[in-house]
């Protein structure tokens, strides 16, 4: 290919630790190493320092990031467009966050096709995205929920599915002798013997993560594990969208190191590490759209406790599975906002999370190690970074040679008929 295909995408930074982050990252390394795009990202959502352009190692000029407030704005976008001339914008996340963009949708895609990666939590079908998911060209599905949902509420528009995918060579199971290694070096002395539960998400209403604490306790009570337990819990305790967990452990006092907050950003090479630690990685959230970090550990062969919502149960439940235990909803609340007017959050009782931890305690190592490793295989076969890879460089090629972009532009015309009554 003598001319390289010009993509912008728009959403998390690339290179902050965030799940849509991390996955955008890893398109535009795929699409990158390819040899046949180069990529301008607006990198968002996050506080910026500064907000020079700079450019990736080592991609160089193939890949340049414009730090931005929010995910830009719309004089912004049309004056990047108009300046690089791209052959596709790309877009991720909620489709909440992308009103100011579809409300120009006929401007970006007179000249380009735009393509969304789309996840959606839960069932009724949202009919009320139905006019979001008709503003692009393509909608990529990250879990199987999200892809009947697409193909249900739009089905007018090319729907593709690629799951989220994981790093298997940075992800890896430890042998016994580097877990141990591991917990001398980066536990409390006190700590390294326990059976430990590693938590690793936002600290946000429907991740339930005051529930899990008080849980935890209620629990370690019931068993009378107190010196023999540890929760990891990876998040911002005092986050505003979610609980003052520290206030909770205080509380519920629990001063032994029962629970234990790692609040520090962590370079993304070193979180293969509390993994490859922990006994078991759990997830109890309501509403889930795929769930990374289960995915994750299950990549580091250590099995999972999760919910069965969203992506989340495609993860756990499959070809040899369950691996781990999963917990599934005693009911399902209908819920909504004047944004999303109607939504499952699946509801899921104490007495089943409770189980499933004296479930994965009592089971022993050798069974978890066997659950981990048909998980580490589960995750190998399904969401394996190579495929990953090769369905977005075919994916992106096949969108820009049969619907071109600027002169070349076909398949899209922008006007509609509607017959008035």
């Amino acid at each position: 290919m003598s001319k390289k295909i010009k993509v912008i995408t728009i959403g998390d930074h690339p290179l902050s630790p965030s799940g849509v982050g991390t996955q955008t990252r890893y398109v535009c390394q795929a699409l990158l190493d390819s040899g046949n795009f180069e990529i301008l990202s607006f990198g968002g959502a996050i506080k910026h320092n500064n907000y020079s352009p700079v450019k990736v190692e080592p991609y160089e000029d193939d890949w340049r990031i414009i730090p931005v407030d929010g995910y830009g704005t719309q004089e912004m976008i049309r004056s990047v467009i108009r300046n690089e001339r791209p052959d596709i914008v790309w877009i991720m996340t909620d489709p909440r966050f992308w009103g100011f963009l579809w409300d120009i949708e006929n401007e970006i895609r007179a000249l380009c096709p735009l393509v969304y990666y789309h996840v959606w939590d839960n069932y009724p079908y949202p009919m009320f995205n139905k006019r979001y998911y008709d503003s692009n060209d393509h909608i990529v599905s990250i879990s199987k929920l999200t892809d009947d949902i697409i193909r249900n509420v739009s089905p007018d528009v090319p729907c593709t599915h690629i799951p989220h995918a994981v790093d298997g060579e940075l992800f890896q199971p430890p042998t016994q002798e580097q877990k141990l290694q591991l917990r001398e070096s980066n536990l409390d002395p006190a700590d390294k013997e326990k059976f430990i539960v590693f938590w690793n998400n936002r600290n946000a209403r429907r991740k339930q993560s005051g529930s899990l604490l008080w849980w935890w306790k209620e629990w370690i009570e019931q068993r009378g594990l107190q010196d023999k337990v540890q929760l990891i819990m990876h998040t911002d305790p005092k986050d505003v969208h979610g609980q003052d967990l520290m206030h909770m452990a205080d509380h519920l006092n629990m001063t032994n190191r029962e629970v234990v907050f790692s609040t520090q950003r962590i370079d993304p090479h070193l979180i293969p590490v509390f993994y490859q630690m922990a006994d078991v990685t759990i997830n109890i959230a309501d509403a889930e759209g795929f769930g990374l970090a289960t995915l994750e550990s299950l990549s580091c062969g250590t099995p999972i406790i999760a919910t069965m919502t969203g992506g989340l149960q495609e993860q756990i439940i499959g070809d040899g599975g369950p691996f781990g235990v999963p917990i599934f909803p005693t009911s399902k609340a209908i819920i909504g906002s004047q944004e999303v007017p109607y939504i499952y959050e699946d509801r899921i009782s104490k007495d089943h999370v409770l189980s499933a931890l004296s479930n994965m305690y009592d089971m022993g190592t050798e069974e978890r190690e066997r659950l981990g490793k048909l998980g580490r295989i589960h995750v190998l076969k399904n969401y394996n970074f190579n495929n990953f890879s090769e369905k977005w460089v075919n994916l992106m090629t096949e969108i820009y040679e049969k619907q071109g972009s600027w002169d070349t532009r076909t398949n899209y015309n922008g006007i509609t008929f509607k017959e008035i009554a």
